[in-house]
């Protein structure tokens, strides 16, 4: 079976439990999904990010506990190493000058360097990554 990398936003949708992701995600077995480092990272910095901008006891308090929830949720998950292997291709597309954001491209890179699929509904950037499996899970 093909492992399936879930960009950031399948993480997002899928921890706030969205029905047709969680309908998809419950198909696979134990270690046929994934995420990547770059995602956690994404999802780590979103929560810090309001932690630091949070200005009153109330918020400060609902953004530690987010940030918990999230650091708990995500331990569930194959998480990818973005190695070698990925900076390669990683490399190798942006001497292609394709035109998507770093961290996407990073993303990219991992998933073209286990030949796994993307999962995502970005279609418009990642569709312009040579060779990238995608699917998209909020689609019914």
């Amino acid at each position: 079976m093909i492992l399936r990398i879930l960009d950031t936003d399948h993480v997002s949708l899928l921890e706030r439990k969205d029905t047709l992701v969680t309908d998809q995600f419950s198909r696979f077995p134990v270690g046929a999904t994934a995420i990547t480092v770059i995602t956690w990272e994404e999802q780590m910095r979103g929560r810090l990010n309001v932690i630091r901008q949070a200005t009153s006891s109330e918020q400060r308090i609902l953004a530690y506990t987010r940030l918990l929830s999230t650091i708990r949720f995500l331990q569930n998950f194959l998480i990818i190493n973005f190695d070698a292997m990925a900076d390669n291709y990683y490399l190798q597309l942006q001497g292609q000058k394709i035109r998507v954001g770093t961290q996407d491209l990073r993303i990219a890179s991992i998933a073209l360097s286990g030949n796994a699929v993307l999962v995502t509904r970005n279609q418009r950037d990642f569709g312009k990554v040579p060779n990238l499996m995608l699917e998209d899970w909020t689609v019914a």
